[in-house]
């Protein structure tokens, strides 16, 4: 009997072409993730800090809030997580609320300020 470990196999590396859809398919479920209290997406509003992908698909993401208080705040790193397991092929999603550096307005993208008349 023998008890070395299984050997896994290592995935191969995204290519440049896999990384880029995977990236726009991301952006496109991130957009689909509102703040109840103002009507934009958390990525035009610049809540979204970092997104590492590794080759195996697993998907790490550093978010904020527009503050500290909200009060979904237990509830949107839920709704992130499931929005980027409905895109096929991610084995897992982990969302960490993050608060540094401080969400400030403008981190909002120009669309988003647009929406929100904030020119």
């Amino acid at each position: 009997m023998d008890d070395a470990p299984a050997k896994t196999e290592a995935a191969r590396p995204l290519s440049q072409a896999e990384l880029d859809q995977l990236t726009d398919q991301l952006i496109e479920k991130l957009k689909t993730v509102f703040d109840p209290d103002i009507p934009v997406d958390i990525y035009e509003l610049g809540l979204i800090y970092k997104v590492d992908v590794s080759d195996d698909k697993d998907v790490a993401i550093d978010m904020t809030l527009t503050a500290p208080g909200c009060p979904v705040a237990g509830e949107m790193p839920g709704w992130v997580q499931d929005a980027v397991m409905e895109i096929d092929g991610i084995r897992s999603c982990k969302v960490d609320l993050v608060f540094d550096p401080p969400w400030d307005p403008s981190r909002m993208s120009d669309e988003a300020k647009l929406q929100l008349n904030m020119f």
